[in-house]
């Protein structure tokens, strides 16, 4: 196996890191150096801060954000078996077929357990 070959992967990953420190070496020297209680308090439009900053989120926001990701990587799959679809033939079209009916009963699934419902 030819070492030499994975060089530029590595002077990538190097130089990469080499970059992102002088980054923060140089907004730590050129930053602002003057905290205060007033700069540290939470932002909300201009008005004092009402309760705690940090509140818990119902569960749906993170299902949708599931279902999200699952169709968003469905789309991926699909954009290359588009590209080479002739050459599939009636292979790539089952395979396809088989794929999305397996994402639709997931979401069929969501669907009828109600974790679509909004309340």
């Amino acid at each position: 196996m030819a070492l030499e070959s994975f060089a530029p992967i590595t002077a990538l990953l190097v130089i990469s890191f080499l970059v992102a420190l002088l980054i923060l070496f140089i907004s730590r020297i050129f930053g602002p150096q003057r905290p205060s209680s007033r700069k540290a308090a939470p932002y909300e439009s201009g008005m004092k801060p009402i309760g705690p900053a940090v509140r818990r989120l119902p569960v749906q926001f993170y299902l949708v954000a599931v279902l999200f990701i699952l169709f968003d990587i469905e789309v991926i799959f699909f954009l290359p078996w588009a590209v080479i679809f002739r050459e599939l033939a009636v292979y790539g079209l089952i395979t396809m077929g088989i794929f999305t009916l397996i994402l639709t009963v997931g979401l069929i699934y969501e669907w009828k357990s109600g974790a679509l419902e909004w309340e």
